[in-house]
């Protein structure tokens, strides 16, 4: 179900509030960039501050991240 796919995800990013360091760090598309896999198929870019976890987008599939957030930069 489509429903609890998106429940699923929610817990997931919900779940880098206690652990924030999780995920790859990806300086190198943007300063604080984090990125984090889910189920092999959906991919979390987030960054973290002292005081919280800002989700910045969620992509599914083979998504060419990298080029959707340099253009989000600009």
């Amino acid at each position: 179900m489509a429903i609890g796919y998106v429940r699923r995800i929610r817990s997931f990013c919900e779940g880098l509030e206690p652990f924030p360091q999780r995920g790859v760090a990806r300086d190198d598309i943007r300063p604080g960039l984090r990125l984090a896999h889910f189920e092999r198929r959906v991919v979390v870019a987030f960054t973290v501050t002292p005081e919280l976890v800002r989700i910045g987008r969620i992509f599914y599939g083979g998504r060419d991240y990298a080029a959707l957030l340099d253009e989000d930069a600009e």
